[in-house]
């Protein structure tokens, strides 16, 4: 055996305190719970005809037919374990030479060789090293834990939740019509507010740094007709008059109910948007290419001005929008033939 039995190490300091004056052990108050139960293994192993009887020591008695194996691995722990009681002992006799003269160290040397349960409890006292299957082992405890700490953490961050609930929202058509607006004012942003010098960090010199001006949005510019002029224009070609057109010609409201004139139930499953996505995406390809590309001004309401400054601030120009318009329109058709 390589420790004390394995339901005394599964047991409790107070139980075995508990056990320990049931079964008459002497001083064992000031034992440590280890040396404990190596005294109560002791003590049971050598008394095991008084105990063997009792219901509440028979998982202990199990445990210990258990370690103890078959007759022959039982044979050979004994053998084992009488040869190094016997040089241990042997070893105490040679250092004292008082001893070492007295038929009492023989006699001792035989009595314990004699007595199986004594000799085993007292090889078991005797630490091993660890074998490399015991270190493997531990690894594996430790991986393990370590993979299930980890995959409870991520459970309760809510993290999949999360994740899932934000692909829902941004697998819409609105939401590709809502960037490709961010990716338009994201370059239009110098020409409505140019950027001004706010502040300079100065030089560290302990970190070898260099000054660095700090440039925020001028945001007086929004009391200019300047900012008016840019951004009514851009805001009536790319969002106001296509959703004017997107909500009179709106495809999915004239779908979204059977019977011809749009009056009849409601279709099960069919999506009715206030503003139709396809006809909003159609119109401002359209209105784009008319202002920004043919240089119409509807009579004077658009500045020739505003619409080259606009041009040249947006990325590739008009034809960029064009572009964001066609994604735009495919998503609206692709989106569409799902929902069929």
């Amino acid at each position: 055996m390589s420790g004390a039995n394995s339901w005394l190490s599964r047991q409790r300091k107070s139980d075995l305190v508990e056990l320990a004056e049931k079964v008459g052990l002497q001083d064992y108050e000031s034992l440590r719970k280890s040396e404990l139960e190596l005294q109560l293994d002791e003590y049971l192993s050598d008394n095991a005809t008084q105990f063997q009887g009792d219901p509440s020591l028979a998982n202990y008695f199990a445990s210990r037919a258990r370690t103890a194996g078959s007759p022959v691995k039982k044979d050979l722990d004994l053998r084992v374990a009488r040869r190094r009681i016997t040089k241990a002992v042997e070893e105490i006799v040679a250092a004292d030479s008082d001893e070492e003269s007295s038929p009492n160290a023989t006699s001792a040397t035989t009595a314990l060789i004699q007595t199986p349960g004594r000799a085993l409890s007292l090889a078991s006292r005797i630490p091993l090293p660890a074998t490399p299957a015991d270190v493997a082992q531990a690894v594996d405890r430790g991986t393990v834990a370590v993979r299930e700490r980890v995959a409870s953490i991520y459970q309760e961050s809510g993290i999949t939740e999360r994740t899932q609930a934000t692909r829902e929202n941004l697998s819409t058509v609105q939401s590709i019509l809502f960037f490709i607006s961010v990716f338009e004012l994201y370059f239009l942003r110098p020409s409505l507010l140019p950027n001004k010098l706010a502040f300079t960090i100065p030089a560290i010199q302990t970190l070898n740094t260099n000054p660095w001006d700090v440039y925020l949005p001028d945001l007086f510019h929004l009391l200019t007709s300047d900012f008016w002029s840019l951004a009514l224009t851009w805001t009536f070609t790319s969002f106001a008059f296509p959703a004017l057109i997107g909500y009179f010609f709106n495809l999915s409201a004239g779908n979204s109910t059977t019977g011809g004139s749009g009056k009849g139930r409601h279709r099960a499953g069919y999506t009715e948007y206030v503003i139709d996505p396809l006809t909003f995406s159609l119109a401002k390809g359209i209105v784009t290419y008319v202002v920004y590309g043919q240089g119409a001004s509807f009579n004077g309401w658009i500045s020739p001005s505003v619409v080259r400054e606009i041009n040249n601030a947006l990325y590739s120009g008009y034809k960029g929008v064009l572009v964001g318009s066609g994604v735009s329109t495919l998503a609206a058709i692709y989106d569409a033939a799902l929902k069929k």
